[in-house]
Parts: structure tokens; C-alpha cells; sequence
């Protein structure tokens, strides 16, 4: 893993967040969303790939396990080093670099396939993410994104979160938008082809209810973490926003189930 990386305040800030909590129980939820994007990504033994935002791996591992050559990229070493060992206990090689989503320390071309499960949506500036997707893929080669949609339940969350939360900074664009597939068509332009767009729901079973849903995402998830954080010295503002948190799981529940809706986009390089 790289060591020498240097960072922005901005980006030093969203490194503690995803470090904040407990995000490795959260990636296991969405673990069958990264194996059905490798699965659509049609990635294949001897292919060079390269997982962008990885978190945990859950995409890296799943690609490693077809026989790919794998390179899992975060900005979050904290996360790296869990997904470690679990390539370790999965029986597979992934390579680990801490890198930033925006300014990857790759070569243009250098790879086969291009991935990223939920994680290239949180870069903050979706062009600049773009284009480094785009410039490390070979021509010919695949790439496969897979974000929350704007009315999805996620995405909805991070709707719900954003009145309670401090303003992004100038330029910065909602996760969200990488589940529009005109938003995402627009970023990567004619640099790509074949674009395949197609609506998905995860099932997820955890939560009986809207308030162990809050709970859950109150104690492990970054974001939500960051936002409750900055409501420490307003306690009605921060019981408004678990208010609304709670409701909304609730109004999405179904039997102890819902579904997590997102965009699942592959492109061939042209």
C-alpha cells in the first residue's frame, strides 16, 4: 500500500468519516451488489482490474476469485486493511493502494476492467472521478459502476440527511447523481460506448424496524455518523433528523424487508 499519499483538508475529512463507525459491517449488506456488478462487468481470469473506492473489496475480492489480477484502490487505509484480510480468508491476491478516487496513481490505459460498487459516487467532484476512470482504462476495456439512485431508499436517506447537514463544499455534486444514468452518460461522454444502464433493488433483511435502522447507521455509517456529529450542540435539531431517519426506514419496511434501489452501468472504452 502506497504511504506517501498527500491530501487535502477536504479529503483528510472524508478519510476520518468512511474510518468513522463501523463501514465493514455495513459493506457486508451490500457485499451481492459488488458480485452482481462484477458478474455484468463480465470479468474474467487473467484480466487486469482495478476496483476504484473499494472500501472493504467487496468488488476486488469478487473479481479476484473469477482470476483476475486485481488492484484494490481507497482513499481510506483503515478500510484497506480490513479488506485485506478478508481477501486473506477468501484465499485470494489483491494488490491494496491507498489512492484518491479524483488523482489515481495509475498509468492511462493500464487496465483491462474498471469497477467501482458504491464507493466512486462519494467522490465529490463526479467529473474529475470520471475522467480517472475513463483515463485508466485501456480502450476496449469494460467499465462497471454501481451507485444508489436519487429516489431509491439510500438515496432518499441522504436527502433526508441533507437539511441537518453542514454545507458540501463549492463544486461538490450529491452521491446520488451517479444513479442517474443521464448524469453518469454526461460525465464519461463519447469517451465510451455501449452503455448498458438497468435499474436493480438489493434486498436487505436486517432491520425489524425504523429505529433499529437509525441505530445502525447512527453508530456505523460515516456519513450519518458525520452529520449527527455536527448536531452535538442542538439536540432538537438532532432528534428532528432521527426523527426523520426512523420514518423513513419505517415507511420503506415491508414484512422486516426493503429494498435498496440502484443504477448498475457498464461501458465499453471507445
Amino acid at each position: 500500500m502506497t504511504d506517501t499519499v498527500v491530501l487535502s483538508d477536504l479529503k483528510v475529512r472524508h478519510r476520518t468519516m468512511w474510518a468513522s463507525g463501523d463501514y465493514p459491517t455495513v459493506a457486508e449488506l451490500v457485499e451481492p451488489l459488488a458480485e452482481a456488478l462484477v458478474g455484468a462487468a463480465d470479468v474474467r481470469a487473467g484480466q487486469r482490474v482495478l476496483d476504484v473506492a473499494a472500501g472493504t473489496g467487496n468488488a476486488a475480492i469478487a473479481a479476484a476469485l473469477r482470476g483476475a489480477d486485481v488492484v484494490a484502490s481507497d482513499l481510506t487505509p483503515e478500510l484497506l486493511d480490513v479488506g485485506r484480510g478478508l481477501a486473506a480468508g477468501r484465499g485470494v491476491d489483491v494488490a491494496w493502494e491507498q489512492a484518491d478516487a479524483e488523482a489515481l496513481p495509475f498509468a492511462d490505459a493500464s487496465f483491462d476492467t474498471v469497477l467501482s460498487a458504491i464507493g466512486v459516487m462519494f467522490a465529490p467532484f463526479h467529473q474529475d472521478a470520471a475522467d480517472e476512470l475513463v483515463r485508466v482504462l485501456r480502450p476496449g476495456g469494460t467499465l462497471g459502476v454501481a451507485s444508489w439512485t436519487p429516489g431509491g431508499f439510500i438515496g432518499q436517506m441522504f436527502a433526508t440527511m441533507k437539511p441537518f447537514a453542514p454545507p458540501p463544499p463549492p463544486g461538490a455534486q450529491p452521491p446520488p447523481l451517479w444513479g442517474d444514468p443521464e448524469h453518469v452518460r454526461g460525465l464519461l461522454g463519447d469517451r465510451v460506448r455501449d452503455v448498458r444502464t438497468e435499474v436493480r433493488s438489493l434486498p436487505v433483511s436486517r432491520f425489524a424496524d425504523g429505529e433499529e435502522f437509525r441505530a445502525y447507521f447512527a453508530s456505523r455509517y460515516g456519513p450519518t455518523i458525520a452529520v449527527r456529529r455536527s448536531l452535538a450542540e442542538d439536540p432538537e435539531r438532532l432528534a428532528a433528523l432521527d426523527a426523520a431517519l426512523r420514518g423513513l426506514a419505517d415507511r420503506h419496511l415491508q414484512d422486516g424487508a426493503m429494498g435498496w434501489e440502484y443504477l448498475l452501468l457498464t461501458a465499453t472504452r471507445a
